[in-house]
């Protein structure tokens, strides 16, 4: 069987990840092979959403810094070298895409639960990857819990 040599695992918090990551595990010959990636989105662009709610600011730079620990725990739970942990702030495909670019991914796995209408087969952002990428791409489906 042929094995993926670097592969680029997105994380949502939010969702069924470790699916996502004992997917990845098995079309590659070792965790070292894997980086994790999370991206989250700037505080600029949620603020509109909070009006009318209590709300403590944290900059960008504590959101990343947050989400780095979070990331690390993770890979550490799966044998996953805390080097190849990427969190940014930004798009979240156009992160995802240009992480597997500057890592030469040769594939990226992306999980999907796939709730909306056109969008059937690929969540938003699993399908915003899979366009404009020159790795492979496996979205993996994640059931309603």
């Amino acid at each position: 069987m042929s094995y993926y040599k670097k592969i680029i695992v997105a994380i949502d918090f939010n969702a069924e990840h470790e699916n996502v990551i004992k997917r990845a595990l098995s079309v590659c010959q070792s965790p070292d092979d894997l980086s994790l990636v999370y991206v989250s989105m700037p505080v600029i662009y949620i603020q509109p959403f909070l009006y009318g709610a209590e709300y403590n600011s944290i900059s960008d730079f504590e959101a990343v810094g947050i989400a780095t620990k979070r990331l690390e725990e993770i890979a550490d739970k799966f044998g996953i070298n805390n080097k190849n942990v990427h969190v940014k702030t930004g798009d979240i495909p156009d992160e995802i895409k240009q992480i597997a670019n500057e890592n030469e991914a040769d594939l990226i796995v992306i999980g999907t639960h796939g709730r909306s209408g056109i969008k059937i087969l690929l969540g938003s952002t699993a399908n915003a990857v899979l366009h404009g990428v020159k790795q492979d791409v496996l979205a993996v489906r994640m059931h309603e819990s």
